[in-house]
């Protein structure tokens, strides 16, 4: 069965990704949610339902010239088409429900702001006793630099079958993909459960996950972190 390490422990894995108005964690916001999530369905993995949302911007928000350039979604498109921000986090209170792995690539950063968005619009308390998967991590300890989402789409022979678009919806579906090829790679992806790497020239940036532990992680390890 695919991720049976992983499905012995949960009843349902969720990987999800952020597209945001910059990177500030507590000031800036996040513009659009996806996810997917995968069950264990007559002894195979599956996803079970997709998600895809824009949120609407705060009152005077508005979404910078560069996030429209590299995203496509435009401060119009946000007012037009941008769901409440009340509605998302009840969404998403729904989706990570039970016994749920939460999975991204560079999670630290998505759920940073999966956090303060839930803070301010929501309740920061169903993250709590979630356990969390970095794919970043994961693909650190077994590639060399560089490390980006669409490195990993490349070493991994999936150009063409997925994208990284910087579209949230684009690069959870292209995360599903790495993961699986990540798991025929080698099988020790519930090792990284709660265990996060950093760079050690910069640190961790901004205020760490207090279920996580990090670990300094060079360019080229020369073991698996977990170890």
């Amino acid at each position: 069965m695919a991720f049976e390490s992983l499905f012995s422990h949960y009843d349902r894995l969720v990987l999800f990704d952020t597209e945001t108005t910059g990177l500030q964690y507590s000031r800036d916001e996040i513009i659009e949610f996806a996810a997917v999530v995968v069950e264990c369905r007559d002894g195979a993995a599956a996803v079970v339902q997709e998600y895809d949302e824009l949120i609407a911007l705060s009152p005077g928000g508005f979404v910078p010239p560069r996030i429209q350039q590299l995203t496509g979604i435009s401060t119009q498109d946000l007012r037009e088409r941008g769901l409440p921000k009340t509605r998302v986090a009840r969404d998403i209170g729904e989706l990570i429900r039970g016994n749920t792995l939460l999975l991204a690539y560079n999670a630290h950063f998505d759920l940073s702001f999966l956090y303060y968005f839930l803070l301010r619009d929501g309740d920061p308390m169903i993250l709590k006793g979630k356990d969390k998967l970095d794919l970043l991590t994961v693909y650190k300890d077994r590639h060399p630099y560089p490390h980006r989402l669409c490195n990993a789409i490349e070493a991994y022979g999936l150009s063409g079958k997925v994208v990284n678009s910087h579209r949230a919806v684009d690069d959870v579906l292209a995360t599903v993909a790495v993961m699986e090829q990540m798991e025929k790679e080698r099988d020790d992806l519930s090792n990284y459960v709660n265990l996060f790497g950093y760079n050690p020239k910069y640190g961790i940036e901004g205020r760490p996950i207090g279920s996580v532990t990090y670990k300094p992680q060079p360019y080229n390890p020369e073991k698996p972190l977990y170890l």
